[in-house]
C-alpha cells in the first residue's frame, strides 16, 4: 500500500465521519430534547431504542440496516426511487452505519448537558414575557451548546472507529467504505502489512485521542459556565 492510498483511507474516514455526524447531529439534538424535557408515555421504551446500538453487538445492526436499505427494503426504495442508487458498497451507506452507532453517544451527552440548565432561568424569562421558542433560543440552546459541542465531537470519534455494523452494512471496498478500521483489518490479513497496521493505528489513536481531549474540554467549559450562573 503506497502513500497515496493511505492518505486517500485517511481522508475517507474523515469524510464519512464528518458528513456522519452533520447528518446525525440534528436527529440526536431533538431526541435528546424530547427525552430531557419531554413528558409522553413511551418515553421509556424510546430512550430504550435510542441507545440500542451501544448493547447490540454492531453486527446485528449493520445487518438491520442491510434489510432497511436493501433495493427490496423500506429506505432503500426510498433511495432508489429519489436518487436511482443505493448506499451500499458506497462510502454514504459507510456515513450512516457510523452515525447510527454514534447517536447514542451524541443524545446521552446532550440530553445530560439540557438537564443540567437550570429551569429556573427558563421560567424566569417566561415571566417577563418570552414565549418557549425565544427561551429555547436565547436561555436553553446557549448554555446546552458545549455540551452539544461535546456530543458531536465524541460522536466523531465514535464514527472513526466503526468497523462491524459496517463491514456488515457496506462490505470493505477500497476507495468507497474502507475507512481506518477496515483498513487496518484488511493490512492484518497481508503477510507485509505490518508496517501499514502501524500507521494507520497511529492516526486513528492521534484522531481519536483529539476528539476525546476537544470533548472533555467542551464538556468542562460547560460545567464552568452553569457553574458560573
Amino acid at each position: 500500500m503506497d502513500s497515496g492510498q493511505f492518505w486517500t483511507i485517511v481522508v475517507l474516514s474523515l469524510q464519512v465521519g464528518g458528513v456522519a455526524i452533520l447528518a446525525t447531529l440534528p436527529i440526536a439534538f431533538a431526541l435528546a430534547y424530547l427525552l430531557a424535557r419531554g413528558r409522553f408515555r413511551g418515553k421509556l421504551l424510546l430512550d430504550g431504542i435510542v441507545h440500542l446500538p451501544l448493547v447490540l453487538p454492531p453486527v446485528v445492526t449493520g445487518w438491520l440496516l442491510l434489510l432497511l436499505f436493501a433495493p427490496s427494503g423500506p429506505f432503500g426504495k426510498v433511495t432508489q426511487a429519489l436518487f436511482g442508487a443505493t448506499v451500499l458498497f458506497h462510502w454514504t451507506g459507510a456515513a450512516i452505519a457510523a452515525g447510527v452507532m454514534a447517536l447514542p453517544l451524541m443524545v446521552r451527552a446532550m440530553r445530560l448537558s439540557i438537564e443540567a440548565v437550570d429551569r429556573r432561568l427558563e421560567d424566569a424569562a417566561r415571566t417577563l414575557g418570552a414565549d418557549r421558542r425565544r427561551v429555547f433560543a436565547t436561555i436553553t440552546l446557549p448554555l446546552s451548546l458545549p455540551g452539544i459541542l461535546a456530543g458531536a465531537v465524541l460522536g466523531f470519534a465514535r464514527a472513526l472507529g466503526e468497523f462491524g455494523a459496517t463491514i456488515t452494512f457496506v462490505s470493505n471496498v477500497p476507495g468507497q467504505t474502507r475507512t481506518l478500521p477496515l483498513a487496518i483489518y484488511s493490512a492484518l490479513q497481508l503477510p507485509d502489512g505490518e508496517g501499514m497496521v502501524w500507521r494507520l493505528a497511529a492516526v486513528s489513536v492521534l484522531l481519536a485521542l483529539a476528539a476525546l481531549v476537544g470533548s472533555e474540554l467542551l464538556a468542562r467549559r460547560a460545567g464552568r459556565g452553569l457553574h458560573v450562573l
